[in-house]
């Protein structure tokens, strides 16, 4: 076991102690230089912190497989379909729409041997709507915004993979808005919450360059281009896609931090590029980065 060392007075006398002793974990304490001082010290430093190892629960996996598949098509899909879609055995297929179905997650389309998402999904998403959190909180700062610039605000979310999810929406009363639902998700690095996810990745330019070939654009524009918006975006807090994205739409985002620096979510303006000019977007930005630092105050209360 590792030893901890005092020093009990100037002249540099030391006394051993195992940690335990002391009520120390070993790791922990760390031998000693002598003190400069009457005071006995003790130097601890802290351990390294370790991301939750994730142990695979293939049935978990599955069922959360089959509810999104169920979500994305607009029609009932049978047993056979979905097992082909997620390449199941449709046997067990079968035993975990069964338990979706006891849980009010999934129902049976009478006559058919079909199934739809059920009720119990909108239980669900009302409670992670309403829960105090993200999607209530910022639902004031999106209405202002999108009164004051005539714009489609959002609240969005980025998600442990770095997909984009929208959890609170206000339209504008503008004739032409563009229009969007919560819930809708979005792939990686898209559009301007995707330079803001790229900015606060930490990851190389040869990442960031694989992940960029693979985003759905209108009119993509270069590598070169993307990046140098990226680390402007990170410097002024806000990044801003003009026409990339969709043909005559601009998008402009800004981040909402965590308490230790990561980016969870951002705030994010939607309008047509016509109306969205140069000034537009300076005064919008400035407007959104206020609501944002707001925001971050009010989720860490």
């Amino acid at each position: 076991m590792s030893e901890l060392r005092i020093c009990m007075d100037t002249k540099a006398n030391w006394m051993v102690f195992p940690p335990s002793v002391l009520g120390l974990d070993p790791y922990r304490a760390r031998s000693m230089t002598p003190s400069s001082t009457n005071e006995s010290k003790l130097e601890v430093i802290p351990k390294p912190k370790r991301e939750p190892r994730v142990r695979p629960v293939p049935a978990v996996s599955r069922a959360i497989a089959i509810l999104r598949l169920l979500g994305r098509n607009k029609q009932p899909m049978g047993v056979k379909a979905i097992a082909d879609e997620l390449d199941l055995v449709p046997s067990t297929c079968l035993h975990i729409l069964r338990v979706l179905v006891a849980e009010d997650l999934v129902k049976p389309e009478a006559g058919t041997k079909r199934y739809t998402l059920g009720s119990g999904m909108i239980s669900l998403a009302r409670n992670v709507l309403t829960a105090g959190g993200f999607a209530q909180l910022s639902q004031p700062a999106l209405d202002r915004i999108a009164s004051i610039f005539g714009v489609t605000a959002m609240g969005v979310e980025v998600t442990r993979n770095q997909s984009v999810m929208v959890l609170s929406i206000s339209r504008s009363e503008q004739p032409f808005r563009v229009h969007t639902d919560v819930g809708s998700q979005f792939s990686t690095l898209v559009s301007a919450t995707g330079r803001l996810i790229a900015a606060y990745s930490g990851e190389s330019t040869s990442v960031l360059k694989k992940k960029f070939s693979t985003i759905p654009w209108d009119h993509p524009p270069s590598f070169s281009q993307w990046m140098k918006e990226v680390e402007e975006g990170k410097v002024r807090g806000w990044c801003l896609d003009r026409n990339n994205f969709m043909n005559g739409i601009s998008v402009l985002a800004v981040p909402v931090l965590s308490r230790d620096g990561r980016l969870t979510h951002t705030l994010v303006s939607v309008g047509l590029s016509s109306h969205l000019n140069e000034n537009n977007c300076a005064a919008l930005a400035s407007t959104m980065k206020v609501e944002a630092r707001a925001l971050e105050e009010l989720l860490l209360q």
